[in-house]
């Protein structure tokens, strides 16, 4: 079985993010989505809201369950690679620039772990622009945001900004 790791913070997770993990179902027999859950790093959306909000988008895009899963790391990538019995990382790409950081972290990658080698995918052209530090950005200042994250991640965004310390 080709199985294929997909690592990212999913802060929040992108119409772009769900277009690569379309276009990897179509070489792997499964991809697991890795929720980067670093406690060194203060992302907006706790991972467990991470998570379930990847969990709704994956069922909402009619992605098979058995397919894609969702689980979360933290450390390395070879390694949350190796403990899902994953040969690959996939990564997104959008830009020329997103192309020179990733081909760095795929050739230190392939050092740590020789075993395991990036694929990457680009984004279908109408999600090239949208990142999830840009959607924060508009979300934080009320904007209309419906049209890049899929419907969970704009319920989670916008509870979140309603109450941004989290408290009843």
């Amino acid at each position: 079985m080709r199985i294929a790791l997909y690592p990212g913070s999913f802060d929040p997770v992108t119409n772009g993010h769900l277009d690569v993990l379309t276009r990897a179902l179509a070489v792997f027999d499964q991809v697991v989505v890795a929720v980067l859950a670093n406690p060194r790093k203060s992302p907006l959306l706790p991972t467990e809201t991470r998570v379930v909000v990847l969990e709704i988008a994956i069922r909402d895009a009619g992605i098979d369950h058995d397919q894609a899963t969702v689980a979360t790391f933290d450390g390395l990538t070879v390694e949350a690679a190796h403990a899902h019995g994953a040969r690959w990382i996939v990564r997104g790409l959008r830009a020329i620039s997103d192309f020179e950081v990733e081909m760095q972290l795929a050739h230190n990658n392939r050092v740590l772990a020789d075993d395991v080698d990036s694929v990457f995918f680009m984004t279908a052209v109408e999600n090239g622009y949208v990142s999830s530090s840009l959607v924060k950005e508009i979300a934080s200042f009320g904007g209309d945001i419906s049209g890049m994250v899929p419907p969970a991640a704009v319920t989670a965004l916008r509870t979140l900004t309603r109450n941004p310390t989290g408290l009843g």
